[in-house]
């Protein structure tokens, strides 16, 4: 390894604060093409959960276990995240962010049009559900590397004041991406007979997809590089092996990026991708009107994040962390439990509040994570914690419907995020402050009480 400006034995936190500090900001147009480029992965994943019914009788035939086994599609596809995620992680510390971003959205592209031309099990038997379990598995690759490598740019290249608001604005585009998902799901499933929607009206969203996802591709070639990686680069200070150095000197970031990751992952994939199914399969709810009834909690997802985000900034990111911890402890077995009584100002309620909670976590986690790890082996780090995207998102709602098939118990779901919860807490109880303005006046404190001394 030719590391010799981060030495191992700095603390984590120093060396990100440091290496951030050091180059200039990005252009306002390259910070807006990262932050908003976002739509694309979470439009593709949140509409396959959004279309879970719709997809299971096309691939897997009628019957209740047919969506059990598409959800099944998505947890296995999801463990594709972290390969990804490292492969990509060590080309983006390796030869830059802007090169990973490139290339994620690249095969995400290509996997979105493949899909919306897949036959379907009435035209090539079993050999269909194969087919999209393939092309999801491409899907989780190329995704690994998509969020994490947005987000370590976006923290690299923002004002560090506001790095916790500019980092929420991605998130925020994120569940734009959402929105845009349930939004056209719900329109296809609502505007289109069942026979036809089986037919030929499922690929549609995934068209939209793949538009979304070229014309992305095309502004991101307008993008210049992380200036923290070209400072690393002029510095020589660039790592050869960074997953290695990483999982050698990093390993308590690597384990509250980890706990962090889990607790945003848990609230997000249980709490809002997975509802419209709970509430047509639990809650009793035509597909169109739980589509319909997510989409109006995916709006207040995009209006609660920036908040989060501005909260991370002034307050810190650990204070503002604890308090959604707390609510995702408190709050999510009454919400799920609103949503099975068949009214839909009830599970609007509870839809609503859970998805409120699982955005600020995700909002405040944009942040936080990249700033655990010091510039040279940032996506490597990065891509370890994405072990717990695929355990605690990938395979959740896939476990919920199964414990609810096979124990009866409709609020399993929330117990879950209340139990991740629970063992989070006490690591972010913990967590060392890493938001530059907290820093920043607790130094100036600091100095103050010296001077007086």
């Amino acid at each position: 390894m030719h590391l010799r400006t981060l030495p191992p034995t700095a603390s984590s936190s120093s060396t990100t604060r440091v290496a951030d500090h050091a180059p200039s900001g990005l252009p306002r147009a390259s910070m807006g093409v990262a932050a908003f480029s976002t739509v694309v992965e979470w439009y593709d994943f949140t509409l396959y959960l959004y279309l879970t019914t719709v997809l299971s009788r096309v691939f897997f035939g009628p019957g209740a276990s047919s969506v059990l086994t598409t959800l099944g599609v998505f947890a296995i596809a999801y463990v594709m995240r972290p390969l990804g995620a490292l492969v990509f992680g060590h080309i983006g510390d390796r030869l830059g962010r802007r090169k990973v971003m490139l290339a994620s959205m690249s095969v995400m592209t290509v996997a979105m049009l493949v899909t919306a031309l897949l036959p379907t099990r009435e035209q090539i038997g079993s050999t269909a559900g194969v087919l999209l379990l393939v092309l999801r598995c491409v899907m989780g690759f190329s995704v690994g590397g998509e969020y994490t490598g947005v987000m370590t740019y976006l923290v690299e290249g923002a004002p560090p004041r506001r790095r916790g608001l500019v980092a929420s604005l991605a998130s925020a585009a994120s569940e734009v991406g959402a929105l845009l998902a349930v939004g056209v799901a719900a329109l296809t499933t609502a505007t289109m007979s069942r026979p036809a929607l089986d037919a030929w009206g499922w690929r549609i969203p995934f068209l939209v997809g793949a538009l979304l996802a070229a014309g992305t591709l095309i502004a991101r070639s307008t993008m210049q590089e992380s200036p923290a990686f070209e400072e690393m680069q002029r510095s020589r200070a660039t790592d050869s092996a960074p997953l290695w150095r990483t999982l050698r000197t990093r390993r308590p970031a690597l384990y509250r990026t980890f706990t962090i990751s889990a607790l945003g992952s848990v609230t997000y994939y249980v709490g809002i991708t997975y509802v419209p199914t709970y509430l047509t399969s639990v809650g009793g709810f035509a597909e169109s009107d739980a589509l319909w009834l997510s989409t109006i909690a995916s709006v207040a997802v995009i209006v609660i994040t920036p908040f989060a985000g501005v909260m991370a900034d002034r307050l810190g990111r650990r204070p503002t962390l604890v308090v959604f911890a707390v609510l995702s402890l408190v709050l999510p077995v009454s919400m799920f439990g609103l949503m099975t009584w068949g009214h839909a100002a009830t599970a609007l309620t509870g839809a609503v509040v859970l998805a409120l909670m699982a955005g600020g976590v995700s909002a405040v986690g944009a942040s936080s994570t990249p700033e655990q790890f010091p510039v040279a082996g940032r996506l490597s780090g990065l891509a370890v914690a994405t072990v717990a995207t695929t355990v605690f998102g990938g395979f959740t709602p896939y476990l919920s419907q199964a414990l609810i098939e096979s124990t009866g118990w409709k609020l399993v779901p929330g117990v879950m995020v209340a139990s991740i919860a629970l063992l989070a807490l006490p690591v972010l109880w913990r967590l060392p402050e890493t938001a530059p303005a907290r820093l920043a006046r607790s130094e100036a404190a600091d100095h103050r009480h010296l001077s007086r001394v």
